[in-house]
């Protein structure tokens, strides 16, 4: 394990060669097959843009550059109703005894099936998004959801979730991972069915079919580059918390590419980066980081990395790096501000970090050797996922509009 120290707010870890252990049998096209066939017949679905930013691309020296943009998916400005709404509909076809492969969403919509469903809650903990997206899931089949959220969350993505169906928002006074323990605790409870997007000794099944869920995006980024005769990725920065998406990327890529998977690095907060850690221990076991933490990145706020998804992130990346709060704030800001004919992406906090490091990587004379040890040069074609809009559009202005979180160290 190669250690680069702290530069321009990033240090990383560099692991060479990766383990790549696959294939990765949650993660195969038979595997697969029914999360893309469920989403497709939810009303309303559609994939979201995959933005080609030349303009971009050119002003650091890259072959291309390209986001996927989640702000649009479903009407709700993120990407975790994917995971959510396909382990909703895993849990209702569970209990109707109805195999998902055969089943679509005008089929759970029938008289017979909903005097059942209706009977059901679902309950999960969240920051903001994965709630937002259980609490949707939920009442697009008219179910009842009850989502706790960690102190500090702010009023506009409770606000969300309540607008998104929840029966009932609570900020309960724990930190995010003792308030999933709260949201089992009441699952065991009350009786009602537990949707978390994090995996413990006991609990993995669920986690991963919310991990199946998101790899709908991926799919989707395969079929639009394939459509357009666009060259494929060779780097894919995945931001993670838990390392629910970022495994389940990780796993789709190495499943679908095998010895010619892109190099893949994982990018967290430097406040609270689980996988980091654990990757530093260099033991292969996950470790989780205790220590109340605080980031803008209230999406990627997780310190004990999922079960179902860490031997899968201790394999495959290549490089693990932890980026300052202001690495994700520049990176909000450079999607505001399109180049030449770049769109403008409106990128959360969560959703920017990756964009943010591949813009210091390439401009910072000493994160040189960072950036040659990823083989970042203008050969490469780089992606990166914008999971979140404006989320909170309170900080999205502060942080875009009035300069707020500038310094760098």
């Amino acid at each position: 394990m190669t250690i680069f120290p702290r530069m321009s707010g990033i240090e990383a870890l560099c692991q060479t060669p990766p383990g790549h252990n696959g294939p990765y049998v949650d993660y195969t096209d038979a595997a697969l097959s029914p999360v893309r066939a469920f989403h497709r017949s939810i009303p309303g679905y559609t994939p979201t843009p995959l933005h080609r930013l030349r303009g971009l691309a050119n002003r650091l020296g890259l072959k291309e550059v390209y986001v996927k943009d989640e702000s649009f998916r479903f009407g709700l400005n993120a990407y975790k109703v994917m995971g959510g709404l396909y382990a909703v509909a895993r849990v209702i076809c569970r209990e109707l005894g109805l195999d998902i492969a055969q089943t679509r969403f005008e089929d759970l919509m029938r008289p017979e099936h909903l005097k059942h469903i209706r009977k059901m809650t679902f309950v999960t903990a969240t920051d903001g998004n994965h709630g937002c997206g259980v609490a949707w899931a939920a009442a697009r089949f008219g179910s009842s959801s009850y989502i706790y959220m960690p102190r500090g969350a702010s009023q506009h993505r409770v606000d969300n979730i309540s607008r998104a169906g929840a029966t009932s928002v609570e900020v309960v006074d724990m930190v995010y991972d003792d308030a999933v323990r709260h949201a089992g605790h009441m699952a065991e409870e009350q009786g009602w069915h537990l949707v978390q997007d994090t995996a413990w000794e006991g609990y993995t099944e669920i986690p991963t079919y919310i991990c199946q869920g998101y790899t709908t995006m991926l799919a989707e980024v395969f079929e639009e580059l394939k459509a357009t005769d666009a060259p494929l990725p060779t780097h894919v920065f995945l931001q993670a918390g838990v390392g629910s998406l970022a495994g389940a990327a990780a796993a789709y890529l190495h499943n679908r590419f095998g010895d010619s998977c892109p190099t893949i690095a994982v990018v967290e907060p430097d406040t609270i980066a689980c996988l980091y850690h654990s990757a530093l221990q260099g033991d292969g076991q996950p470790h989780a980081l205790t220590d109340e933490s605080h980031t803008l990145m209230a999406g990627l706020n997780c310190g004990e990395p999922s079960l179902t998804t860490w031997p899968i992130l201790r394999d495959i990346p290549s490089h693990y790096i932890r980026c300052a709060d202001f690495v994700a704030a520049r990176g909000m800001r450079f999607l505001s501000s399109p180049i030449g004919d770049d769109p403008r992406v409106v990128s959360g906090e969560s959703g920017a970090v990756g964009a943010g490091l591949i813009t210091l990587l390439m401009e910072r004379e000493n994160l040189a050797e960072l950036c040659g040890s990823l083989g970042l040069d203008a050969n490469s074609v780089v992606l990166t996922i914008s999971t979140e809009g404006d989320t909170d559009p309170q900080m999205y202005d502060k942080i875009v509009r009035d300069g707020f979180c500038p310094t760098e160290d």
